[in-house]
């Protein structure tokens, strides 16, 4: 399940995750979340600016492949974005600021 709503449109995009124990034992756990930080950074190279995510993993995300994973992400957040819609931010929208997790400018 994913989580989207549009922040402020200067301030950094924050991406946080939510992985409960009924995804799995403490291993299986943190390879989700690697792998979902890993879609999250790329996402954020798409929206850096202007969006709150939160990403809740459900058990089947467990035995999903990286491959698969990594569609289900972002169908979902293709889902979310078009959901807001005109809400946008509008550096979202021009995808003009590029910014890495922690705000700061790409090279």
């Amino acid at each position: 399940m994913l989580y989207t709503a549009a922040i402020a449109a200067d301030e950094p995009s924050r991406i946080g995750f939510i992985v409960s124990k009924s995804v799995g034992n403490a291993v299986v756990r943190n390879l989700v979340k690697r792998r979902l930080r890993e879609a999250g950074a790329a996402s954020l190279r798409e929206y850096g600016t202007g969006f709150a995510i939160v990403v809740r993993a459900l058990p089947a995300s467990a035995s999903a492949s990286w491959d698969q994973l990594l569609a289900d992400y972002n169908a979902a957040l293709e889902s979310t974005m078009n959901r807001l819609g005109s809400r946008l931010p509008r550096a979202a929208v021009n995808g003009s600021t590029r910014t890495t997790q922690e705000g700061t400018q790409r090279a």
